[in-house]
């Protein structure tokens, strides 16, 4: 549903591309298109009466193109509304509702939405209400995929159905037999999965293999779309570029990189771009040799950064997003204090700043990025643990809420899920608690799309965790467990 509203602004964009009005994108905003954009953020946060309130906000005395404008705008939101109303009363959930905003200001360039994309998209949406309840499956749940390791008693990717008022978790069967697919990364079109299956041997090649699914989301269902090998044994990580043309793998065993071209269908090509790493680090037990663990793709589509355990780095390219192809950056490389591990990354939303789990440290780094060059900066370090823990150390992942308020980090050998405040610039992180994860080695984390729930796959303890949030003040509570043998990746679909 979200894709057809997608070529609906695509087509309206293109009829008014070359008419007289139509706006200079190097034009200031006017008075209407920032109210607009406000609205549409309100409303995104399931706000209607403070997103009406921002078209209040224009001024009294316009112009008669102004008042034109304010009046198309209210019609618009009114369209808007009545969507929101009828969808909320045939089971449409807020994350469908914030998903078809987020497809509207991402097909109109990056959080840039037009007054003219803006009632066509809404018009669009309006129409389509319906459809996007049935979207949701069998179920009126958030679908949720789970990736698991298949050494025990698990054969794949599993599906639940996830109650945003409970919490609950409701299982909907095996979405796909897969062999030890351990990460899932969903595309931009929310159409296609992509899968690392993170094995030593893959058709007789010391390499692991990345694997694509179309998603059926009214049955639950993935269906292999096809598979290639990564290049490197024990693939770890994958991800998507924010056009869904571009895939990359983390080969944790093999020490490298690849990246992969995707077709329109889904079909990932064979490795266009391939990173092997050579060396070492200090610890001779866990940095014996490279060990790439995480691939992530800068918040504007033109670097893509791995962190290296083994090397105490992140390795930083820039991305050809038509081709897949990837060339060293010049920094070319991060590096962290030796023997710390860096581990996993995730940007805040602002594009000024990073976060990055050490696994031997035990500890999140607030990286300045320079998006102009492509460049990383130490700014902090903030400890998991409590300064006179004296244990074996396992930072992670992180993520971070909607409103980049709060992130959560995970410690798998402590078994604790550590809640920090984010300053409003986002450049310093304050511990707020440590909290047991109910379970052992928590091995991902995941925040349900109303930002009301914190998911966490407990690998050795066989279950996924979840949390209560309270959105106000970050805090965790009220957990419930639900049993599923060895899952490592919790991806809301």
């Amino acid at each position: 549903m979200i894709p057809m509203i997608g070529s609906c602004v695509r087509l309206r964009k293109a009829a008014i591309r070359d008419t007289p009005s139509a706006r200079s994108p190097h034009a200031p905003p006017s008075r209407t298109d920032v109210a607009m954009r406000m609205s549409v953020s309100r409303l995104s946060n399931g706000s209607p009466s403070d997103a009406w309130q921002e078209t209040m906000r224009l001024p009294r005395r316009a112009s008669i193109g102004e008042f034109r404008d304010a009046f198309e705008l209210r019609v618009t939101l009114g369209l808007l509304f009545c969507a929101v109303i009828v969808g909320s009363a045939i089971g449409n959930s807020l994350s469908v509702n914030r998903a078809i905003v987020d497809e509207l200001m991402e097909e109109t360039g990056l959080n840039r939405i037009t007054r003219r994309d803006f009632v066509f998209g809404s018009t669009a949406l309006a129409a389509l209400g319906r459809s996007a309840a049935s979207a949701q499956g069998a179920s009126p749940g958030e679908l949720l995929l789970v990736g698991t390791q298949t050494a025990g008693s698990s054969k794949g990717i599993y599906a639940y159905s996830f109650n945003g008022t409970t919490g609950e978790l409701k299982p909907l069967g095996l979405a796909a037999e897969a062999k030890n697919p351990t990460f899932l990364a969903l595309a931009p079109n929310h159409q296609t999965v992509l899968v690392a299956n993170e094995l030593d041997t893959y058709e007789g090649q010391s390499s692991g293999a990345v694997s694509t699914y179309s998603l059926d989301r009214a049955h639950a269902r993935l269906s292999k779309i096809n598979e290639t090998a990564s290049g490197g044994g024990g693939t770890c990580h994958v991800a998507f570029d924010h056009t869904g043309r571009a895939a990359f793998a983390a080969n944790y065993g093999g020490g490298s990189a690849a990246s992969f071209a995707v077709g329109e269908d889904g079909r990932l090509s064979t490795a266009v771009s391939f990173l092997q790493y050579s060396g070492h680090g200090p610890d001779t037990v866990r940095q014996k040799g490279p060990h790439a663990h995480r691939v992530t793709v800068s918040p504007d589509n033109r670097f893509l950064l791995v962190n290296d355990l083994g090397l105490d780095s992140i390795h930083i390219y820039r991305l050809n997003s038509a081709t897949a192809e990837l060339i060293q950056n010049e920094p070319a490389v991060w590096r962290s204090l030796p023997g710390t591990g860096p581990r996993a990354l995730q940007f805040h939303p602002n594009g000024k700043f990073a976060y990055c789990v050490t696994e031997m440290a035990s500890g999140v780094l607030v990286l300045r990025w320079d998006s102009a060059y492509g460049a990383l900066e130490t700014v902090r370090e903030v400890g998991m643990r409590p300064p006179d823990f004296q244990g074996l150390t396992g930072g992670d992942d992180i993520v971070i809420d909607r409103e980049a308020r709060f992130a959560y980090a995970a410690d798998r050998f402590d078994d604790i899920i550590v809640t920090l405040a984010i300053s409003p610039d986002g450049g310093k992180l304050t511990v707020l608690n440590r909290t047991p994860c109910e379970g052992k080695v928590p091995r991902h984390l995941a925040l349900d799309p109303s930002g009301r729930w914190l998911l966490v796959a407990n690998q050795v303890s066989d279950n996924i965790a979840v949390f209560r949030r309270n959105v106000h003040t970050g805090q965790l509570a009220g957990s419930s467990s639900f049993a599923l043998s060895k899952p490592q990746c919790l991806v809301f679909a």
